[in-house]
């Protein structure tokens, strides 16, 4: 039985990215492509596992051509869900290391995938396409200790808002989103409470989150998320939160 979609998902090996391999994969001739560096453990006839560090421009490159294999589709989505939040710091005490390393995978990593997608499918007529980002409510708030993550989802909402723009006045089809998961239990956000106060000054809230039971789980945001995808003609607006639908 061939598949009649395609989903390629980054960030596949845990939380977000995880939770969506699992729930699409519970559907019938739906291909899936995960993307992460760390190995999968995903063992399933439709899932394809390519391993790849989307920190370095030249693996991603190099791997364009597995990533958007060629085939006939009804739908094909890209889901580019891999992010890092990088050393939680105010300016001054950053790494140069962590700031690149925070625009790479959060930034530029969608950018050129986005790119190749759109190359590669645009003139697919007859397939359904969609782009979701995985952004953040950060992206529209001045964080202190964040200031790359946020700056990067802001980047990340404005290309996605700029590819629509382009989608429509070259009427091929894409639908793009950047969907905004809520505060979810992953390792992100253990990774804000093992913070310091004097990096971050809202971790106390964070910390109130996980302590009465706050935050949703990697799961609810993945159902969130492909309720857009499947629902894409009740969405007008690119940017979208799941706590709003």
């Amino acid at each position: 039985m061939s598949a009649t979609s395609l989903f390629i998902i980054t960030g596949t090996s845990k939380g977000i990215g995880k939770a969506l391999v699992g729930l699409v994969l519970q559907k019938s001739q739906i291909k899936v492509i995960g993307i992460s560096r760390s190995k999968s453990e995903v063992k399933h006839p439709n899932y394809l596992h390519i391993a790849c560090d989307l920190g370095k421009m030249e693996e991603i490159e190099d791997k364009l051509n597995e990533i958007f294999p060629e085939g006939k589709f009804e739908r094909i989505v890209l889901i580019n869900n891999a992010g890092v939040i990088g050393e939680i710091a105010h300016l001054g005490k950053s790494s140069n290391q962590s700031i690149r390393q925070i625009f790479a995978i959060n930034s530029i990593a969608p950018a050129i995938l986005m790119n190749a997608f759109v190359k590669k499918y645009a003139q697919s007529k007859e397939a359904k396409k969609i782009v979701v980002n995985i952004s953040s409510g950060a992206a529209t708030k001045a964080i202190d200790g964040w200031s790359g993550y946020s700056a990067s989802k802001a980047a990340l909402n404005m290309l996605t808002q700029t590819a629509q723009n382009e989608s429509e006045l070259d009427q091929n089809g894409i639908r793009f989103f950047a969907v905004a998961p809520g505060v979810v239990d992953t390792a992100m956000q253990q990774e804000i409470r093992n913070s310091s106060s004097k990096d971050f000054s809202s971790l106390g809230n964070f910390i109130g989150l996980k302590e009465n039971n706050q935050l949703s789980s990697p799961e609810y945001a993945a159902e969130k998320i492909m309720y857009l995808i499947e629902n894409q003609e009740k969405f007008n607006e690119v940017i979208q939160d799941v706590r709003k639908f």
